[in-house]
């Protein structure tokens, strides 16, 4: 009965199932297959495609499908570049809503070319292009540039981080060309702070054309206050003053920002900040190194809205600051990777102590933590957990894990650089998280085929698998995944002594499906195999 619904209502149902499950569900008839592909787009899944003229007949094949989302990596100022940009821009371009092209390197004519052949753009990432804006030229010509303005008109994110040779010229430049543009990020560009106080006006004929000023980023953000909702300035050295200059521009009303390894901030400015833009619901502070627990006590009174925190690395917070996450009763996704005075209990009752409601925390990362213990609070009050990294938790043991590690609906899971992990635990998680797609065991050496024979038929739905450096398993384990882990899409079984090319080949035969078997050293040869 299900082939009798318009494809729109098939699509729309499809859409609410893993990726795994869209996968299993295409292979049920044609309307079906059609329907999957046409959720896949919707979730905005990105094809990357490599830059070369074997390329050409896969982005024809994307074009007939409507694909929107791409990343060309590679790309170079070669003819055989040149090729593929002008076949995305014929094939893609009409209905390409999202375009990477992080990292190459292609001269202006190319560039302009491509993106007028994508009037559809809403989002452009040109993170370490370099070549674009080291001569200082780019859109110089306001016929060319107005040109781009109509193409881009609809575009609402740019992604500048990591460009060397951006300044307030070509920044101006490009930014006029996105009139709708929400998502700015400028993480690890070399921003410059002028000494004195930051309130006074500049105009765009002033902008600099060898350095990208703050005071030029200001006006933007003035002029834009309305429409800007996104904001990356992660490594730019910013100072605590210039933080709350920008957290104080009228009108201004942010959603997400990102500060990563900001060295410089303060636990005031931060606090000032969060009073200033109460609406933020995702907030970056890793790597900010001054901050401490008055940090997080401050994000927990301002931003009650709060659905994603990244406190990695802040060596300061204690115990003390967890228990100020309680208050965020919309947490969705916190990361304290590598905070290394937090033992956790207070963490874990914390979010697991709302009254009413269930806590809504999907995505918990306590990697490196080497504070924590297995034992108090248990992990088990968090059951809407779907991905969990435990990466170098040096103190959980197999019976540790057999009790806190119990979640039916788990999707992603770290265990890797577990000294302790052994077959019985890896039985244990097995049985408690049967629904893992992405599961990473490196360097978990006493884990063995035995292990692997018995929980392999208990993830069924395992797609990336990370066994590299554990160096009891042979070719039994390969075996076994290849039986019973049909939807695998990547594994990895690097520095795995016992694992010789040929075994690799027999597993690739087994799982002819597979995207990519990636293994950096097998048995003592180099390799890498992509299908």
């Amino acid at each position: 009965m299900a082939e009798l619904l318009p494809l729109e209502m098939l699509t729309y149902i499809l859409s609410f199932l893993p990726l795994s499950d869209q996968k299993e569900a295409s292979l049920v008839s044609r309307a079906w297959y059609c329907a999957a592909q046409n959720a896949l787009r919707e979730a905005n899944v990105r094809y990357n495609i490599p830059v070369s003229s074997a390329s050409l007949p896969a982005i024809k094949s994307l074009g007939l499908r409507g694909v929107p989302c791409v990343s060309l990596t590679n790309l170079d100022g070669s003819p055989a570049s040149y090729q593929v940009l002008q076949s995305v821009a014929y094939h893609l371009g009409p209905h390409l809503q999202s375009l990477c092209l992080s990292g190459g390197s292609l001269t202006e004519t190319s560039f302009v070319a491509l993106i007028l052949g994508c009037p559809a753009l809403r989002s452009l990432d040109l993170s370490g292009c370099n070549s674009l804006f080291t001569s200082g030229t780019l859109l110089a010509q306001p016929e060319t540039a107005q040109r781009v303005r109509e193409a881009l008109g609809g575009l609402c994110e740019l992604n500048l981080a990591g460009l060397r040779d951006l300044a307030d010229l070509s920044f101006n430049r490009l930014s006029s060309c996105a009139p709708s543009l929400e998502r700015l990020s400028l993480a690890y560009c070399h921003l410059t702070f002028e000494p004195g106080p930051t309130r006074g006006s500049i105009s765009p004929q002033d902008s600099s054309p060898s350095l990208l000023s703050f005071r030029n980023l200001l006006r933007f953000v003035r002029e834009r206050a309305g429409r800007l909702h996104a904001l990356d300035l992660s490594g730019t050295s910013l100072l605590p003053e210039v933080l709350q200059a920008l957290g104080q521009v009228a009108g201004l009303q942010l959603r997400e920002v990102s500060l990563h390894n900001c060295r410089d901030l303060s636990t005031e400015a931060v606090a000032t900040f969060c009073r200033q833009q109460p609406g933020l619901t995702s907030l970056d502070l890793s790597g900010c190194a001054e901050l401490a627990d008055g940090a997080l006590l401050a994000v927990s009174r301002g931003l009650r809205h709060l659905q994603h925190l990244r406190l990695g690395k802040l060596q300061r917070l204690t115990d003390a600051g967890c228990v100020a996450l309680g208050r965020l009763k919309e947490l969705r996704s916190l990361d304290m990777a590598e905070c290394c005075l937090v033992n956790g209990r207070e963490l874990v009752q914390a979010l697991g102590s709302g009254r009413g409601a269930p806590c809504p925390l999907a995505s918990l990362s306590l990697a490196y933590c080497s504070s924590l213990k297995p034992q108090g609070p248990s992990l088990l009050t968090l059951q809407a957990l779907q991905e969990l990294d435990l990466t170098a938790r040096s103190k959980l043991t197999d019976a540790s894990l057999t009790k806190v590690l119990q979640f039916p609906q788990l999707r992603q899971l770290s265990l890797s650089l577990l000294p302790a992990l052994t077959d019985v635990g890896l039985v244990a998680v097995a049985r408690g998280c049967p629904s893992l797609e992405r599961l990473a065991l490196s360097h978990c050496s006493l884990l063995s085929d035995a292990g692997w024979a018995r929980v392999a038929g208990s993830w069924r739905r395992l797609q990336h698998l990370n066994l590299s450096s554990c160096s009891q398993l042979t070719e039994q384990t390969l075996d076994a995944i290849g039986q019973m882990c049909k939807q695998l899409c990547l594994l990895d079984v690097a520095m795995c002594p016992g694992i010789n090319m040929a075994a690799v080949r027999r597993f690739q035969a087994q799982l002819p499906q597979v995207t990519c078997v990636q293994s950096r050293f097998v048995g003592g040869a180099d390799l890498t195999l992509t299908l």
